[in-house]
């Protein structure tokens, strides 16, 4: 094991476990959120009532959750998902955050300098939210003729889709190959049934999929 990969398994390690141990104290505050406000309200708590609007919020978001693992740790790498997941808004902002600092920094995923590219990355974008968020509240009522104004309503909705088409294009263009097919099928599938739209996160297993099995025919016939 050479110094650089020394440093990484060191780098990881330590991160694995002040993340796990802030995942679980996360998990655990949430939780406890019904627990306390009826602690301090002197309520009692019907756990089948808790059980049954947790299994009915969990049916969904858990596979999604699992989704999200599996396809954003390779980009955030092991400090960036730990990060990322802690404070949300992952899809918006982390991943956004990542991909434009791994572009600057021209970085390979994996390696020691692209864990510690995502890190900042993704605890700059961290703050400056936090900092966003507390200078919104402050602004609100100020600001909200200039929010409300329906000229600039769909420009607040399409926020998403812009980043991610401005980010996108960059990577469809490096390998139009495998990205043409499930481009074109993910589009029609949302332009035909508008609802999946929603479903961005579920969509990506099978676009993902197909991706990696073009990719693999390609590379297998030397076309790539």
């Amino acid at each position: 094991m050479n110094d650089k990969e020394k440093f990484l398994k060191e780098f990881n390690d330590g991160l694995h476990r002040i993340g796990r141990i802030t995942l679980i104290l996360g998990a655990v505050l949430l939780i406890a959120v019904p627990f306390i406000i009826a602690m301090l309200n002197d309520a009692s708590i019907d756990f089948k009532g808790f059980l049954a609007g947790f299994a009915k919020v969990g049916i969904i978001y858990i596979p999604v959750a699992i989704v999200e693992f599996l396809v954003y740790s390779p980009m955030l790498g092991v400090g960036g998902s730990y990060l990322s997941f802690i404070t949300g808004n992952v899809t918006n902002m982390k991943i956004p955050c990542v991909m434009n600092a791994k572009d600057i920094a021209q970085t390979e995923t994996g390696t020691p300098e692209h864990e510690i590219i995502s890190t900042i990355s993704v605890a700059t974008s961290a703050i400056i939210t936090t900092l966003v968020i507390v200078a919104g509240v402050i602004l609100l009522v100020p600001l909200q003729p200039v929010l409300q104004n329906e000229a600039l309503l769909p420009a607040f909705n399409n926020v998403v889709p812009a980043l991610f088409g401005a980010l996108g294009i960059k990577h469809f263009l490096k390998s139009p190959k495998i990205a043409a097919i499930p481009l074109l099928l993910m589009s029609a599938l949302c332009i035909f049934v508008p609802s999946m739209i929603n479903q961005t996160s579920i969509l990506m297993i099978p676009s993902g999929a197909l991706a990696l099995g073009i990719g693999f025919y390609l590379f297998k016939k030397n076309k790539l």
